[in-house]
């Protein structure tokens, strides 16, 4: 096999099954200089990139490249791409004629695209540049594609924003009958995750519609209980079904949502239909006991904490550290906020820790939240700089992205030399982008705040230099990161609030990272009127007499 492949990786058996030979692209020895640089740059990069080459738009790519395309790989190796892709030819085909004639890099963000990746066509949305590869004389050879697949960000926005509008147009509502007919107009909105949805009654007689709409057709009478949610997920059906509670005049009164066909059944799908069929359920039964005022506060609570806890992922927690995290909402009343953390390995091994809170607490400030936290996860694993690099790239992705929101964040990356490894130590690296001080807790109790120059709030300006910090951590220490709202209140300044926070940590350093999380939600919680998100860090100690 060709020296050039030897970088393809997992690829390289697949590299090694293509007749070259029999391609436009010919035998590898004689590929073009231009076509081999390609080739080399495509395989020695951890992003997805794929060149089309040739008239026929010949495809060769990397490793990271294979999951953006399922089970078309490994046919799509050495193919052209219009026999890869006959699905979506019509859309991609005339953008890749326009570059090799035009010369010209397209920019596209989150297309919407039908592809049969998966053995049916999926709807899936990718962000992705097309860009000309000349040879020495001018000519285009071919195009570099440099593509994300954002399905799960499009989606998870989507589907965040129904949610909160149905929440909302049923909230206030007080008669079933008008609960039913504004929850079906609702759903109608995303034909994309819901195609067909309609109230049903089960074999009531002299049922209507309701608001003047025909009686609707009788369906069979399930075994399943008011307010159930029932996802049937074979291919024949696919649909969801949900009991709802003693609505008039029929006492047997089912929703029902045929699914896609387009998307797979997988948790983010069926999580959020249930929590569609949830909501439905849950404003009925405020109207039936009358007593909506109330229940709108504790239903929609619980509803704001399941939407943001389904953005948090649990943590990474590598060997040898402890990592804990708490997300709490405000006690007051129910909102969806922008508070956040993150906790994940990169490629290196090494751990990163962020915790931030976008400005606000509404709809915006959580879709905001999750559009920011998925890019800087996008962002920190891409470029594998510091944390005050990796800050600046988000900002300026912010901006590009038209994200003009206000946003305070902590990013940190734990990192362990051999010296240190021997030792048990570790060094924090972070940067700090106007957010409130970590606290450092030490093994001999003592806590102090990782103070540093104060620096901007993200997306203030654009072009802002950003500072990285060290400090080592020995066995037995622990670092806090939290939001504001662990320390902020009305009627105190938030120096005292954070001078109280240091108080509190201090003798605490036999305290694992859970214990610490709780010890600080029992002490701050019930008495805040804001979100409060956290992330303990912690190395335990070494066990008495065991040498390392």
């Amino acid at each position: 096999m060709d020296e050039l492949f030897e970088a393809a990786g997992t690829l390289r058996s697949a590299y090694r099954g293509v007749d070259w030979a029999s391609t436009s692209l010919g035998a590898v020895s004689g590929w073009s200089p231009t076509l081999r640089a390609a080739v080399d740059l495509t395989l020695h990069s951890r992003f997805p990139v794929t060149l089309f080459w040739g008239p026929q738009f010949v495809m060769i790519y990397n490793e990271a490249y294979v999951e953006l395309i399922g089970n078309k790989h490994p046919a799509a190796l050495g193919a052209p791409a219009a026999r890869v892709f006959p699905e979506i030819w019509d859309v991609i085909g005339p953008m890749l004629a326009s570059v090799r004639s035009t010369r010209r890099a397209t920019w596209t963000r989150d297309m919407r695209l039908l592809m049969d990746r998966q053995g049916y066509p999926e709807e899936c949305y990718f962000t992705f540049s097309y860009s000309a590869a000349r040879g020495p004389d001018g000519q285009v050879e071919g195009v570099v594609d440099i593509a994300t697949e954002t399905t799960a960000q499009v989606l998870s926005q989507r589907r965040l924003i129904m949610l909160v509008g149905l929440n909302d147009a049923l909230s206030g509502l007080d008669d079933p009958a008008e609960i039913l007919d504004r929850a079906v107009r609702v759903l109608r909105t995303v034909p994309q995750d819901l195609p067909h949805v309609d109230i049903l009654a089960t074999g009531a007689t002299g049922a209507t519609g309701g608001a003047g709409r025909p009686p609707p057709p009788a369906i069979p009478s399930t075994t399943f209980h008011d307010g159930d949610v029932v996802v049937e997920t074979s291919a024949e059906t696919r649909v969801m079904r949900v009991r709802l509670p003693g609505v008039p005049p029929s006492a047997d009164t089912v929703l029902v949502a045929r699914l896609s066909q387009h998307l797979p059944l997988d948790d983010g799908y069926l999580g959020f239909v249930r929590l569609v069929g949830a909501t439905v359920a849950q404003a009925l039964h405020r109207a039936q006991t009358r007593q909506a005022e109330r229940r709108v506060a504790v239903l929609e609570r619980d509803l704001s904490e399941r939407l943001q806890r389904s953005l948090l992922t649990p943590p990474a927690r590598p060997p040898g550290l402890e990592v804990a995290v708490r997300y709490q909402p405000a006690g007051e009343r129910a909102r969806i906020g922008g508070d956040w953390y993150d906790s994940f390995l990169q490629p290196d091994g090494s751990l990163t820790l962020v915790i931030g809170d976008v400005a606000g607490h509404d709809q915006q400030a959580a879709t905001t939240m999750a559009q920011i936290r998925n890019l800087l996860r996008g962002v920190a694993y891409a470029v594998r700089k510091s944390p005050a690099a990796v800050l600046e790239g988000l900002e300026e992705a912010m901006r590009g992205l038209g994200l003009n929101e206000l946003a305070t964040a902590v990013l940190a990356r734990v990192e362990q030399d051999e010296e240190q490894a021997r030792a048990g130590a570790r060094t924090l690296c972070w940067s700090n982008a106007g957010h409130p001080p970590p606290v450092l807790v030490a093994p001999d109790g003592t806590a102090r705040l990782l103070h540093t120059p104060p620096e901007m709030l993200l997306g203030v300006r654009a072009g802002v230099t950003r500072g990285d910090h060290r400090v080592t951590l020995t066995p037995g220490c622990a670092v806090v990161l939290y939001t504001d709202g662990l320390v902020d209140r009305r009627d105190a300044i938030i120096d005292d609030g954070l001078a109280g926070l240091v108080d509190h940590l201090t003798g605490r350093h036999g305290s694992t990272a859970e214990q610490l999380c709780d010890l600080l939600l029992t002490r701050y919680a019930t008495t805040g009127d804001d979100d409060i998100a956290l992330v303990v860090l912690r190395i335990p100690p070494e066990p008495a007499g065991v040498p390392r």
